[in-house]
């Protein structure tokens, strides 16, 4: 019988579809891989009952793409949400996925149609994707043995505020208490967007072109202008030392987070590219740490299904901050 291995990965947004994406990328790698050397197949990687894993995988992204778009009033549907839920989640079609309806958090709370699950046949296992709105959290209660979940929850959670900075995904591990819980962070998926000092350049002593890094906060006193729920990521990233003579300060009614970090003189903010930080006037420092997707294991609860599955997503070339 057919091992079904759950999986808790959110239930939108970018950390789920770079799960969709690593998985769609090892598939196709491991097909590769056969065709090259005939008929010798991993037992992870054999999807001969016909499962397009890249276009299972697109699909999935495009329609919470478009429910995106819907839920933040960009977009009309001349269908109401539950005829497009029921056209989604077309339980009669065996491997289709399912999706489900969650109250938004924006103005007027709408109803927006987010992934449930799907099952996908994997050789000697069948991996079972579950939607959460906290993976994290879920495999912390040993509801799962593996999960995705961004680095930062990690980070917030269970790692340990110390005098000295966290810098690296891969220090996360040495950080968490094995009282506390028993996940693990395996490997990460490379979709990477960092947390980042930026400041007003006047900020700096006159006469000094001093970088925003975390020197320039540990001789720093005065406000630090960060999202509400980072404080304790910042700490950590930044050291407990270096805050000391910090002042937390958050944006007020809405306000875009680099136009408040203007406001303040220094501040931390995810940026891509830091187009928008740089039309504020602000100049970008030092990455303090990589906000990435990661594959985490409650070692409680894993098996040889589980270690197949995690192996899966984890030997991969990738632009990881974390390698194993």
């Amino acid at each position: 019988m057919t091992e079904t291995i759950p999986v808790a990965v959110p239930r939108k947004g970018r950390p789920l579809e770079a799960v969709l994406d690593r998985l769609a990328t090892r598939v196709e790698d491991s097909h590769l891989s056969s065709e090259r050397h005939g008929s010798e197949r991993s037992s992870t990687a054999d999807l001969s009952a016909g499962v397009d894993v890249a276009s299972l995988a697109d699909s999935i992204s495009s329609i919470l793409r478009y429910e995106k778009a819907i839920a933040k009033g960009e977009q009309t549907a001349a269908d109401d949400v539950y005829e497009r839920l029921a056209e989604y989640s077309d339980l009669s079609a065996p491997g289709r996925p399912e999706y489900t309806l969650l109250r938004d958090d924006r103005k007027g709370r709408p109803r927006r149609i987010v992934f449930d699950s799907v099952t996908i046949p994997l050789g000697d296992v069948e991996l079972q994707l579950i939607g959460r709105e906290e993976p994290f959290r879920a495999l912390r209660t040993h509801e799962f043995a593996l999960g995705f979940d961004s680095a930062d929850l990690v980070l917030e959670e269970v790692v340990g505020l110390r005098a000295e900075p966290l810098e690296s995904i891969a220090d996360l591990n040495a950080r968490i208490d094995p009282r506390d819980t028993d996940v693990r962070v395996v490997a990460g998926l490379g979709d990477t967007v960092y947390h980042t000092l930026m400041g007003q350049p006047d900020l700096r002593r006159e006469g000094t072109d001093d970088a925003f890094d975390r020197e320039f906060v540990r001789e720093y006193e005065g406000p630090l202008c960060i999202s509400p729920r980072y404080e304790r990521l910042v700490e950590a990233v930044l050291g407990t030392d270096a805050v000391e003579g910090v002042d937390f300060c958050y944006p007020q009614n809405g306000r875009e987070e680099e136009a408040a970090i203007a406001d303040a003189g220094l501040g931390v903010y995810l940026t891509v590219t830091g187009s928008t930080a740089r039309e504020h006037g602000l100049e970008l420092g030092e990455r303090l740490f990589p906000s990435e997707t990661v594959l985490m294991e409650n070692l409680a609860e894993t098996n040889d299904g589980a270690g197949l599955v995690a192996d899966l997503f984890a030997n991969a070339s990738s632009d990881s901050e974390l390698t194993v």
